[in-house]
């Protein structure tokens, strides 16, 4: 028997202990295998510095063209009326990655650049972002085609706002930009994974 004061008999252990000899229900004590990683010290303030913004662009209200009767376009992609549009903001964390946020009335585009540091990365995101935007109806907001100069669009209007939570569309965003990274740099491990495989297989022959 270990005694209470051992180091080997943890908090847990005790707790346990003390409920089962009451006779009260054991609770089911869930430890992470792997804890989270921790954002790097640029990613935190990058993406907080978004969320941000978005949120105040988010503002949205229902609103019928001014040249056309009875049209309701997304102003920031019709730019008929300069009264109606705001002030566009680039956001960078470096040269390479950086969102653009234009809003206007109705509307939100949010474009985004994904860091690309060589060719492999440069054709992974292309065919990454193509699989995505030949999709776009299944995620509402995705834009066929990207802002010239950035990798993925994404148009907020009114009525996505009217249906959805905002807070929910922010954290979508956010969350995507947050994964993207990630999803590459796996795609290229396996790549080069691959690759060394089936030069591996090919040497073998030499």
């Amino acid at each position: 028997m270990v005694p209470s004061g051992s180091r080997a008999e943890t908090s847990a252990a005790l707790l346990a202990k003390g409920q089962a000899s009451r006779g009260w229900p054991l609770p089911h004590f869930r430890f992470p295998a792997h804890p989270a990683p921790a954002m790097t010290a640029t990613l935190r303030p990058y993406l907080s510095a978004v969320r941000a913004t978005l949120q105040a662009a988010l503002c949205l209200e229902n609103f019928s063209s001014q040249v056309v009767e009875r049209h309701n376009k997304p102003e920031v992609e019709v730019r008929s009326s300069k009264e109606l549009l705001l002030q566009p903001v680039t956001i960078s964390r470096n040269e390479k990655e950086k969102v653009l946020i234009e809003g206007s009335i109705n509307s939100v585009r949010v474009s985004i650049a994904v860091k690309q540091a060589d060719e492999i990365e440069k054709i992974l995101c292309h065919k990454f972002m193509r699989f995505m935007m030949m999709r776009a109806e299944n995620f509402f907001i995705l834009r066929r085609k990207p802002v010239e100069g950035y990798d993925i669009s994404f148009l907020i209007t009114n009525f996505h706002t009217e249906q959805m939570y905002k807070h929910k569309l922010v954290d979508f965003v956010i969350h995507f930009m947050e994964e993207i990274d990630k999803e590459i740099s796996e795609m290229k491990l396996s790549v080069n994974a691959r690759a060394r495989i089936v030069a591996e297989e090919f040497l073998k022959n030499f």
